[in-house]
């Protein structure tokens, strides 16, 4: 299963707040044996997440996106996600519902909005905070509150899967270009992903880590 994430919000492009929804979702989305194709990050503008979401739905089985939920001036995120459906965005009775016999809030503590929803959209509710997500086909549209984001993922993770690859990693003392001929010789050997990272310096030597991962087959599903 090919997986792109797309998070939303000016903060994390100006470096204001760092962009953890990203790593979290892609470790995690890991785990469960989806691949993550790409991360993009865009501002809170509706058409750039419309052009990003109708692009990498197409392209890739599954869309998340994480930010920009909400009734405020700069919660755009599900106009943007219903513009790149062609849909209409709508006040969703389930989530209200939900809102006001599940929340403790009534209908007048809501400000106008709070349950707005791309038209099919079907509600993800919002255990930790208040502004609801959705599903609309294979875009799945989360929170930007970490805290929020990942309870609410934690709703459709059986939802993403594939095949769990092993990862071993080593700690090596040498530089990279040394270790070259010995990459290749194991990617052929054995039909595996071989990567190399920098680390911490140990003494006068760059310690690098060295990760080999089992291949996984490629995804063929597609919306």
């Amino acid at each position: 299963m090919d997986v792109a994430i797309l998070t939303v919000g000016d903060e994390l492009l100006v470096g204001d707040t760092v962009n953890t929804n990203a790593a979290w979702l892609g470790e995690r989305l890991a785990d469960r044996g989806a691949d993550v194709e790409r991360v993009i990050t865009v501002p809170d503008r509706v058409d750039d997440i419309a052009e990003v979401v109708g692009r990498d739905a197409d392209r890739y089985d599954a869309v998340v996106v994480t930010g920009g939920l909400g009734p405020t001036h700069d919660d755009v995120t599900m106009a943007g996600v219903a513009a790149a459906f062609d849909r209409d965005l709508e006040t969703d009775e389930r989530a209200l519902s939900w809102l006001v016999d599940g929340g403790d809030y009534s209908r007048d503590d809501l400000v106008t909005g709070t349950a707005n929803l791309p038209a099919g959209s079907d509600p993800l509710h919002n255990d930790v905070g208040v502004a609801p997500g959705c599903v609309l086909e294979n875009v799945y549209v989360l929170p930007g509150v970490p805290a929020e984001m990942k309870a609410m993922f934690g709703s459709v993770a059986d939802q993403f899967s594939g095949t769990v690859s092993h990862v071993e990693r080593v700690p090596v003392d040498e530089p990279e270009s040394a270790l070259i001929e010995r990459f290749e010789e194991i990617r052929e050997r054995f039909g595996v992903t071989v990567g190399s990272y920098p680390g911490e310096v140990v003494g006068s030597t760059s310690r690098r880590r060295a990760g080999v991962r089992r291949r996984r087959p490629t995804s063929q599903s597609r919306r």
